[in-house]
């Protein structure tokens, strides 16, 4: 099994190696392009930009239904008219507070500062603090003190002061919300947040931490992700206290002519007059401050740019207004937060859409359909980056956009170079083959064949028109193209030069055999060709052929001249009868053993042995039944000797034996022994019970002599005489 993943992640390895080395112009390019975009965005140079496509991203998206939860209570400049004063006397703001209590609401924010009294009233005033548990006032915080406003001092005792400083992007806009803040290791909460908490209350929902990071907040349905400095488009930005990126919902006005869109909005006036019907004000937050434009409460937030008109601020109440709307819809809807990817993410983003603007430039060579290209994957990454914003997700579109196009004009940039030198090389490539007299092609990466000599196109017979910017499987047979291609691929990948033996069919199907060399070039823009010489060896290959046929037969010649040799030679040296060796063959051997016996001082034994009764059973049962009976006599004899020993037949019913490398004379009376009662064992033969026997006359080198002829004498003589002594056995000489 690991051996099996071995092999597995092994060719893994060697594919992606290959495909690295195929893709290297564009990885390169790519990553060129991508390090400089994120190099440009880590020193701010592009958060404007990407600013402003988040504020665009804000304003595209459709409307959400008006926010039923919030009425805002507007001091406007009728009302700053009619009071005559700022600050507004306590008084009169405590009869507001009182008769909005009387509605019942769950929470009342004034977002008025009141650290300071303002006569006639304030006993009215703390009175009013005193009576109404849900109502949260104001403070702003700083680590300087000399800038710090106070909350009114009974709200604080009571635990009911919410601040509500307001963080200013460098362009002016309100794009982040505080919800805690540490002051002398005090924790403060924000306006927004105690106002949502009040309204939440009664819905049984209250601030935990968050199951997935205990470091965040949760309310209901949704988790608040802390702010970090490098956030999205922001670089190095003051993430003091418990910040978020605020995701502003887009409200349908109640009246387009209305000055405040999305909340319900009433004037002081009518709330001192009674004016306000109970159920605007019943089970909801009233936050009360100032649209007045004489006292410049006003901010820019992402709704305010206008691609056409004038820039439309909003008042700090609306402002809080948006802030805690978000908040209660997150709670209570689950309505998506404003969050961003993990910084390495987003660099992976960049490099990725980096390398398709460098491949799509690179595989697109054609201008028109490169422009079409850029423009269509543009388009998909604007809508991906509009289409994860309305889910929440604010991902990094200007530096994406950036490294696409950029990597997308230098890859561009490259081609033309390209193009225009291999324009050159062409040419260069053209003029010096069709000074060669062998066939030439030269292909380029796409196997498209982009310069031929004559001979080339002789050879193949079409016209070089015809074959320019073609394949091979447009001309030639699919099994020969298949092979053209592989070894075409082979010298691409290997980039070493390469002969191979083809099969190559002309425009008449004429069918040749060539030898191609195959070479990879490569000019100074990097364009890469495959050069291709091919030889005709049609010619020789018939030749090569001619000559195997003729070795074929010459061998099989030999072949049968050996055998027939070897069949003479068979013949020469054995009796055809028993297949023993014959007279001739037992005269060589027994010269030879007599030498070798001599030069290692060893003994040989021969044996002579005539067949007593055998002219009986020739005569009475026919020489046919003889002649078997001398197959078996012979394969018997063979059956009791070594195998270094030799039994001869020396004629008629004469056999010779050839014991080689006896150690002593006994061995050769064993010898004899057996031999005697093997014969004398009965034969069958065709129903016939045949029954012969043998004498045997020994002689032993050297002892009896050292004579060639003498040892056949005396082994002849000694044979003779047990013969005369009764048969059945054996003598020695």
């Amino acid at each position: 099994m690991i051996k099996h993943l071995d092999k597995r992640l092994v060719k893994l390895l060697l594919t992606l190696k290959q495909y690295l080395l195929s893709t290297r112009r564009e990885c390169i390019t790519a990553s060129s392009v991508a390090i400089c975009v994120l190099v440009l965005r880590s020193l701010g140079l592009l958060q404007s930009l990407e600013w402003a496509v988040l504020d665009q991203s804000f304003q595209l998206r459709a409307t959400e239904a008006p926010e039923e939860r919030i009425a805002i209570v507007a001091i406007d400049e009728a009302f700053l008219r009619q009071s005559g004063s700022w600050p507004i006397p306590d008084g009169i703001i405590a009869d507001v507070l009182q008769k909005l209590n009387a509605y019942k609401p769950r929470a009342i924010g004034l977002n008025i500062y009141r650290d300071l009294k303002v006569e006639p009233g304030h006993e009215n005033l703390v009175a009013a603090y005193q009576s109404i548990p849900n109502l949260i006032g104001i403070e702003l915080l700083s680590n300087k003190k000399n800038v710090n406003v106070s909350p009114p001092p009974e709200l604080s005792r009571l635990n009911q002061v919410g601040f509500n400083n307001v963080l200013l992007d460098t362009d002016g806009k309100v794009r982040r919300s505080l919800l805690y803040w540490h002051i002398e290791n005090r924790a403060h909460e924000s306006f927004a947040l105690k106002l949502a908490k009040l309204y939440l209350q009664p819905e049984g929902i209250e601030p935990k931490r968050a199951a997935s990071n205990p470091k965040y907040l949760q309310l209901g349905k949704a988790v608040f992700p802390r702010f970090q400095p490098n956030d999205g488009a922001y670089v190095g930005a003051d993430n003091r206290g418990y910040q978020i990126l605020s995701n502003f919902p887009k409200l349908a006005c109640r009246n387009p002519l209305s000055e405040i869109c999305g909340f319900r909005k009433v004037s002081m006036q009518a709330v001192l007059a009674d004016q306000v019907p109970k159920e605007w004000i019943s089970d909801r937050i009233v936050l009360i401050g100032s649209t007045a434009p004489s006292l410049q409460d006003f901010v820019l937030i992402p709704y305010s740019s206008r691609l056409v008109g004038t820039v439309k601020p909003i008042s700090g109440i609306e402002l809080q207004a948006y802030f805690v709307s978000e908040l209660i819809r997150a709670a209570l809807q689950g309505r998506p937060l404003l969050t961003v990817w993990p910084e390495p993410v987003e660099w992976l983003w960049v490099f990725g859409w980096a390398y398709i603007g460098a491949a799509v430039s690179w595989r697109v060579r054609r201008f028109s359909s490169s422009v079409f290209s850029i423009a269509l994957f543009c388009c998909v990454l604007a809508g991906s980056a509009y289409m994860t914003f309305l889910f929440g997700l604010w991902i990094p579109l200007v530096p994406a956009l950036l490294s696409f196009s950029g990597s997308a004009v230098a890859i561009t940039l490259q081609v033309a170079q390209m193009q225009e030198e291999l324009k050159r090389s062409k040419e260069f490539l053209h003029q010096v083959i069709n000074t060669i007299a062998d066939p030439i092609f030269v292909k380029n990466e796409k196997h498209q064949l982009i310069v031929l000599n004559e001979a080339y196109c002789q050879l193949i017979g079409y016209s070089k028109e015809m074959l320019l910017e073609k394949s091979d499987y447009d001309f030639f047979p699919k099994h020969e193209a298949d092979v053209f291609r592989r070894q075409d691929d082979l010298v691409f990948k290997s980039q070493q030069a390469q002969e191979h033996e083809e099969e190559f069919t002309d425009a008449s199907g004429r069918t040749y055999l060539i030898s191609t060399k195959r070479s990879l070039h490569k000019d100074g823009a990097g364009n890469l060709f495959l050069v291709g010489v091919i030889r005709d060896i049609t010619k020789r290959k018939l030749l090569e052929e001619e000559l195997k046929r003729t070795a074929a037969q010459l061998f099989r010649s030999n072949h049968e001249l050996k055998l027939q040799e070897d069949r003479l030679r068979y013949l020469a040296y054995h009796d055809a009868l028993t297949g023993l060796p014959n007279r001739k063959f037992f005269s060589e051997q027994l010269r030879e053993s007599i030498e070798w016996a001599k030069n290692h001082n060893l003994l040989l034994g021969l044996l002579f042995i005539d067949l007593d009764g055998f002219k009986q059973v020739n005569d009475t049962l026919g020489h046919e039944i003889g002649d078997r009976l001398l197959i078996a006599i012979g394969q018997r004899l063979s059956n009791c000797l070594r195998g270094s020993d030799t039994v001869s037949r020396f004629g008629g019913d004469e056999f010779t034996v050839i014991l080689r490398a006896i150690p002593r004379v006994e061995v050769a009376t064993k010898v004899a022994e057996k031999i005697l009662v093997t014969i004398t064992e009965p034969i069958v033969l065709d129903g016939h019970i045949t029954k012969v026997s043998a004498s045997i006359g020994i002689s032993v080198y050297p002892t009896d002599t050292q004579d060639y002829e003498t040892l056949i004498k005396q082994a002849d003589t000694a044979m003779y005489r047990a013969k005369h002594l009764g048969k059945n056995r054996y003598e020695f000489a």
